[in-house]
């Protein structure tokens, strides 16, 4: 799982950045701080299955603190946006490019309105941020028109073979990008369009294909960064009713950060996405930093129930990727894998996934020599071709032999 810190240049996206995964990155209030792009690991949270069954975990990557079992994804904080980028403007196509790979998008907008389009600093209040998101999004359907473009000679003499034939061409032009079939065909939907009749499809037309491809390939949530600014609480507003197909989430990133790094010092007990801190140890805390942590519970915490930064990911990747947590296991009975490890792994997958794809990915040979599967807590056997439930524990029996 890979997911993409993304928007305009110099609206707090390496903050984010560095709020989810404590990652050291430059952070700085000037344009193109993020030239390449940084990657970490942040993690979200599966309620914990180990409580309610009686047993205690024993996670090989993440943790687990017995409410909530705190699962690894991949992060990647790319170089900022500017209009006119897919023309070469500003970094060019640079931001675009580092998104190839990316399931899904975190798009972070300055809420407080304090960055113009180019991302300078400026004044609270004089931008507003749905300008932001309009021009990520014509950024990216500019781009992938580009592609689209650059091989139109190609794609063209496929449409004279037929439908199916375009749409091969169309998975090949656009294979760098992670794009399926169903992406294709879903977007064509969307615009109105037919893959039959691509031969008379226009510029306008293929735009219009194009930025309903990027929108259904690459699902994003929307970070309204900096809601800790007055400016910040309008903008809000307008951003969830002007933009109510996407999911807009208050955010302060630089909250986030003071709190994970208290955490890590021991000076405050915290957990990422909890609406409350408890300070442990006060006297290692000077006056000018207990009014900030009372500042952070008072205007973010009890007024929006987070910094924000949690629910963006999690909010991405189950609800709007719709992405389930799977717990693999060697041993039925004890929960366990082979050395006696009680629910090591967790697998994050598309919500339709079935058994035998979940073979496939945990190693291609189990894939191959997949028999059947038993859901491990209920202690029933599972169609290879039934979708797979959240937090489910699955026991996979193959023809392989442990050397």
């Amino acid at each position: 799982m890979l997911v993409g810190i993304c928007g305009k240049t110099n609206v707090g996206k390496s903050t984010f950045f560095a709020a989810a995964t404590l990652a050291p990155v430059e952070i700085s209030n000037r344009p193109f701080t993020t030239i390449n792009p940084n990657e970490g690991v942040a993690y979200v949270r599966v309620k914990s299955l180990c409580s309610s069954l009686g047993v205690r975990c024993s996670p090989r990557f993440g943790s687990c603190d017995g409410t909530y079992r705190f699962v690894p994804v991949s992060l990647l904080d790319v170089a900022g946006l500017v209009p006119g980028a897919h023309a070469g403007r500003g970094l060019g196509n640079k931001f675009l490019d580092d998104l190839r790979k990316a399931n899904g998008n975190i798009l972070v907008v300055d809420c407080s309105g304090a960055t113009d389009p180019e991302g300078n600093p400026a004044k609270p209040g004089t931008y507003n941020p749905i300008e932001d998101v309009l021009m990520v999004e014509r950024e990216f359907a500019h781009w992938v028109k580009g592609i689209l473009d650059r091989n139109w000679r190609k794609i063209r003499s496929e449409a004279l073979k037929s439908s199916s034939s375009v749409l091969k061409a169309l998975l090949s032009v656009l294979s760098g990008l992670s794009i399926s079939a169903q992406h294709i065909v879903s977007a064509t939907a969307a615009a109105g369009l037919s893959l039959g009749d691509i031969m008379n499809w226009s510029n306008e037309k293929k735009l219009e294909f194009s930025f309903h491809l990027f929108k259904i390939a690459k699902p994003m949530v929307i970070a309204a960064n900096k809601v800790d600014v007055q400016e910040a609480e309008k903008f809000l507003l307008e951003l969830k009713r002007s933009l109510s197909d996407y999911v807009v989430v208050p955010v302060s990133s630089e909250a986030e950060l003071i709190l994970k790094k208290a955490a890590k010092a021991g000076l405050i007990s915290y957990r990422p996405g909890d609406s409350d801190f408890k300070v442990t140890n006060p006297d290692k805390l000077s006056r000018q930093q207990l009014k900030v942590l009372d500042l952070i519970r008072d205007k973010i915490l009890r007024k929006y129930g987070s910094t924000g930064v949690q629910n963006c990911l999690e909010e991405l990747i189950f609800n709007v990727m719709k992405y389930i947590a799977v717990f693999p296991v060697e041993d039925e009975n004890k929960l366990s894998d082979h050395k006696g490890n009680i629910l090591p792994d967790v697998f994050i997958v598309p919500q339709m996934t079935t058994p035998k794809e979940l073979a496939y990915m945990i190693h291609t040979e189990l894939g191959r020599s997949f028999i059947y599967a038993v859901d491990a807590i209920k202690k029933m056997r599972i169609p290879s071709d039934k979708p797979l439930t959240h937090r489910s524990v699955i026991k996979i029996f193959s023809s392989l032999r442990r050397g």
